[in-house]
């Protein structure tokens, strides 16, 4: 066994199949595939279970997955390790990112490609349950996320930001009384408005719904998207009113905003990394993020 054969194992489980392994790999199917069947007669038993339309993980593949995914990574720290004493600092971060959510993450980006340009940097955007996912799998290397306090056990968390989020609506919809700025909402009045929500998983929804509920309201969804200009280009058309953070509503300054009277959601932006010593280039984009 060796560090390739985890390396395309990794891959097939990841991509959902072989041929979608073989193109992120830059190999052809039949080298995936015959790399796979001789792990499997080293092993003794099938990874992977192989049908005409999917291919999914058997119980044994399920076990060796996470296994595979360690030795991968303590293969990379020690490359890192040894990099790192010739003075140099090479290596890769994958960094989670919510939808609408930067902050000062771009500046710490750039800090680190002028420092360390051996560095490779990925981007995943994903939900907030995937990504939090995806932490304690090892796949992402940290995430400036919002998460709330049950979401954030077993990670090591710092806090970056804490925002009131806002009831975003078009200037033709006119709420509460005097100007937007100065106008507040109540729960009440905002369950009976046409409400464009985001989908479950995304951490607005989270902050929204939990905050519902401590209002004792119960609220309908009108329109249910998963992109943050859709929701502005919905509001904007008056078609119904959105809940966002002050920090993405003020990408949109035509559109008007309200502060809620009472239980307004919470919004906790966080950089969050799975516990222990990180690894020196994650260390190294961690002391530039402010």
């Amino acid at each position: 066994m060796d560090l390739r054969q985890m390396e395309v194992v990794v891959a097939v489980a990841d991509a959902g199949g072989f041929t979608a392994a073989a193109r992120h790999l830059h190999v052809v199917q039949s080298a995936v595939s015959s790399t796979v069947r001789a792990l499997e007669r080293e092993l003794g038993t099938p990874l992977f279970t192989r049908t005409t339309h999917r291919v999914t993980l058997t119980p044994a593949g399920e076990a060796f997955l996470p296994a595979a995914r360690a030795t991968l990574r303590a293969a990379e720290l020690a490359r890192e390790a040894v990099d790192a004493a010739k003075g140099e600092l090479r290596g890769q971060v994958t960094v989670g990112i919510m939808q609408g959510v930067w902050g000062g993450l771009h500046h710490a980006l750039a800090a680190l490609r002028a420092e360390h340009p051996g560095v490779v940097l990925r981007l995943r955007q994903a939900p907030v349950a995937d990504i939090r996912q995806a932490l304690r799998e090892g796949t992402v290397d940290l995430a400036v996320v919002a998460l709330d306090r049950q979401q954030q056990r077993g990670l090591e968390t710092r806090l970056l930001s804490r925002e009131a989020m806002v009831l975003v609506a078009s200037p033709r919809r006119q709420l509460g009384a005097g100007a937007p700025a100065e106008a507040t909402v109540a729960w009440a009045d905002v369950a009976r408005l046409p409400l464009v929500d985001f989908t479950p998983g995304w951490a607005i929804r989270y902050a929204v719904d939990r905050a519902a509920r401590a209002a004792g309201v119960d609220r309908g969804t009108t329109f249910e998207v998963n992109d943050i200009v859709a929701a502005a280009e919905l509001v904007r058309h008056d078609l119904g009113v959105c809940i966002m953070p002050p920090s993405i509503a003020s990408h949109f300054p035509d559109l008007d905003r309200y502060r809620f009277e009472r239980h307004a959601p919470s919004w906790q932006v966080m950089v969050v990394r799975p516990p222990g010593e990180p690894p020196a280039a994650v260390a190294a984009l961690l002391r530039h993020i402010a």
